[in-house]
């Protein structure tokens, strides 16, 4: 057929054209397959079907073969219009909003008798350049009872409408990029080509073997601590393929080996029950590069995705390396077999509206999700968080595990949104194994004067000591200040953070003076190993954590190593009151506090302290169920509430030697995502009072808009970091 007779949804750069219905068949086979992970293939289909009928438009044909900016055409509004149209009563608004929103993103709803301009409601009272031409081509391949689309489960509440339109929405945006990608690509980009997860199992077996043949263990480590890690591993392997899908704790003393017992749980589990990936969800993105690194070694690095803000994969400017590109791609729809993440990626995507986030979000569906450290999931968000787990178990096929030392205690926020769904316990005899792994005792020294805990430090020879104040840090360093001393906060750049934690571990191997005062960076996931810690009082979580790295490898006997819990006077935390005021009751009540049964106690007592009202501050679930003042479906205006990291912190770049090639091409233009990756190493994060103070005091530079540069390099110390108090504004150029 003459191209002026076709009806044409893309043109590459060498005139080829891909026809509307092609397109949408594509789409719609893809979204389809996408859906059946959760049993709604049918929807799917629909959504691919119709998403771009608007394009069968006179204006919009026009637009295609004389693509100018001024002639944009709304091609996504038909869809919307004529998936109502196949239901009463707006029942297959979720298909419609998914398709309205496949370039724009989720809109508001609105309200549909004001029908305000930017909310879909709106969307809907547009007059649309005429597209009937649509009917003949595709009128056929509409199934002929589209009422059965919808899910069982989808009526049932508010929250699971507005859940299942965000995973609809990601299953039909993945499968449009895709769709597209494919024809203007000829089919040459490189997607999947990943080894199986049976594959990665018998890796990972074949790796742990030699732990559990007794022939991996390092000299220095205490015997009866890898028999015991060796234990709670294979009963988690068994585990995993014994147990079906849901929702699951577990429960394993610091240095008890967790990360690698939950992975052995997960690929056994994975690969009982068919499922298609495993999600590693960290808090701290200290801590991810480390864990990634671990899995890429195990599982070979092409099979891993590391996706959080701190990690940028460019295509343009690693066009040779296969991997690097692939990795690009991956993070588009996380179609990785193993992902690590971070929890803010991971959840601000499940609440986010725009295209580029949701696109995953399918693929989170029928897989393992894996959340580290499940106690750091965020207090003012607990409830939204709860919800959308128990959405991922109750309706889309996955399995949660919260893995942690110190469990949150959330069976009672659980049973609310899965009131069916018992939470289960992976390891059994949480009690002894506690008694198993107690490689240190925890006392409470109450209240210390700053010159009592320098004491107490300079009379050890080895000694971590963490505060809460990034501040305090530094001017305990200062008066401490001396061969083998060492801060460590955030306003070190990654860079000196990294070769302070080398010099560190080098320095504690080999017995010599290392007295370390740090932040909670120190506090989980770092394989360092003190004979005494100190910790200044916050939450009880925090302590236990902070008492993992004391005697961490069980190389001295347990009853010799303390780590204190202390209140430093003049220094009371207004940020952390609940935490304290629930650790002091605890105390109050416990003997020993770093058992399960007083832990269980501090999270309850705290989140009462609390109230229920702060489990959801910014009142996530109600927006979800009932929407916010007339508007319904408030997609956008979620988004913009749904931020776990509450307090905006500015970077600040360090112009250290090896940065400044990096600089001057950020200053001349010249700079790619490459580049703005390797500037990670030399940035500084700062509270915006922080910046405002080293602005105003003249020791920055703006180098590019929003991009700045310290120029006073008397605020930077490679032994402390940035300076808190700004004193003097003078700056040396380079």
């Amino acid at each position: 057929m003459q191209e002026d007779k076709l009806f044409i949804a893309h043109k590459d750069a060498l005139g080829n054209v891909q026809t509307v219905k092609e397109h949408l068949l594509g789409t719609a086979e893809r979204a389809e397959k996408f859906a059946a992970e959760f049993g709604c293939s049918e929807a799917g289909f629909l959504c691919g079907l119709l998403h771009d009928i608007g394009k069968y438009s006179e204006a919009f044909q026009k637009r295609i073969r004389n693509p100018l900016p001024s002639n944009r055409v709304d091609h996504s509004t038909a869809g919307a219009v004529e998936m109502q149209k196949l239901s009463k009563n707006y029942v297959y608004i979720a298909l419609a909003m998914a398709v309205a929103g496949h370039h724009s993103g989720l809109l508001d709803g609105g309200n549909a008798i004001t029908a305000e301009d930017g909310t879909y409601f709106g969307r809907l009272k547009k007059k649309l350049e005429e597209y009937s031409h649509w009917k003949a081509d595709l009128s056929s391949e509409l199934p002929e009872n589209s009422l059965t689309a919808l899910p069982k489960f989808y009526s049932e509440s508010g929250f699971n409408v507005t859940f299942f339109i965000r995973m609809i929405f990601s299953c039909l945006v993945d499968a449009d990029y895709l769709d597209t990608e494919d024809f203007m690509e000829k089919g040459q980009v490189e997607r999947g080509g990943y080894d199986s997860l049976e594959i990665l199992r018998h890796r990972f077996e074949e790796y742990v073997s030699r732990w559990l043949e007794d022939k991996g263990r390092k000299a220095d480590v205490n015997a009866e601590l890898c028999k015991n890690r060796n234990r709670i591993l294979l009963e988690c392997m068994e585990k995993g393929e014994k147990y079906s899908r849901g929702l699951y704790t577990l429960t394993v003393p610091t240095g008890g080996g967790k990360t690698t017992a939950s992975m052995g749980f997960a690929l056994r589990h994975v690969c009982r029950h068919e499922l298609k990936r495993i999600i590693y969800v960290i808090p701290y993105t200290s801590v991810i590069d480390q864990n990634a690194a671990v899995f890429g070694d195990i599982f070979g690095q092409e099979n891993v995705l590391e996706h959080h803000s701190g990690i940028l994969y460019d295509i343009e400017e690693n066009q040779e390396k296969e991997e690097h590109c692939r990795k690009a791609l991956s993070t588009e729809n996380w179609d990785a077999p193993i992902i690590v993440t971070t929890a803010v990626q991971f959840f601000e995507s499940l609440y986010g509206n725009k295209s580029s986030q949701c696109r995953k979000l399918h693929n989170i569906a029928n897989g393992i999700i894996i959340f580290d450290e499940a106690q750091t999931l965020p207090v003012p968000y607990l409830e939204p968080c709860v919800a959308a787990m128990s959405q991922l178990v109750k309706n889309y096929r996955s399995t949660v595990i919260l893995c942690t030392a110190t469990q949150p205690a959330l069976e009672e926020k659980f049973q609310v949104y899965l009131p069916n769904e018992n939470i289960r316990e992976i390891c059994s005899g949480a009690e002894e194994m506690f008694d198993l792994f107690r490689r240190n005792r925890i006392q409470n020294l109450d209240l210390l004067s700053v010159e009592e805990l320098e004491e107490r430090l300079r009379s050890r020879k080895q000694v971590l000591c963490i505060v809460n104040r990034r501040k305090t840090a530094q001017e305990f360093y200062r008066d401490l200040e001396g061969a083998g001393v060492f801060c460590l906060t955030t306003l070190l750049c990654p860079l000196d953070r990294k070769a302070k934690f080398a010099e560190i571990k080098k320095r504690l191997t080999m017995g010599k003076t290392c007295r370390v005062i740090a932040t909670s960076l120190m506090e989980a996931g770092v394989d360092l190993d003190f004979p005494q810690v100190y910790r200044q009082e916050a939450g009880l979580d925090s302590l236990i954590q902070a008492a993992g790295r004391c005697n961490r490898e069980g190389k001295r006997p347990g009853e010799e190593q303390f780590a204190y819990s202390f209140r430093l006077e003049g220094d009371e935390s207004r940020f952390l009151a609940q935490n304290i005021a629930a650790l002091r009751e605890t105390w109050r009540r416990f003997e020993t506090v770093d058992e399960p049964e007083a832990i269980s106690f501090y999270f309850q007592y705290f989140r009462k302290l609390l109230g229920n009202e702060n489990l959801d501050q910014k009142k996530i679930m109600k927006a979800c169920e009932k929407g916010i003042a007339g508007n319904r479906f408030p997609f956008a205006t979620v988004s913009q509430s749904f931020h776990l990291i509450e307090n905006a912190m500015r970077p600040v770049y360090i112009p250290l030697e090896g940065a400044e090639e990096l600089l001057e091409q950020v200053q001349n233009g010249s700079a790619g995502r490459n580049t703005y990756r390797k500037l990670g190493q030399y940035s500084v994060n700062v509270h915006e009072y922080h910046f405002k103070n080293l602005w105003e005091s003249g020791c920055l530079e703006e180098i590019s808009r929003d991009f700045f540069v310290l120029r006073d390099q008397n605020q930077y110390s490679r032994d402390t970091g940035l300076k808190m108090d700004v004193e003097t504004g003078y700056g040396i150029l380079i």
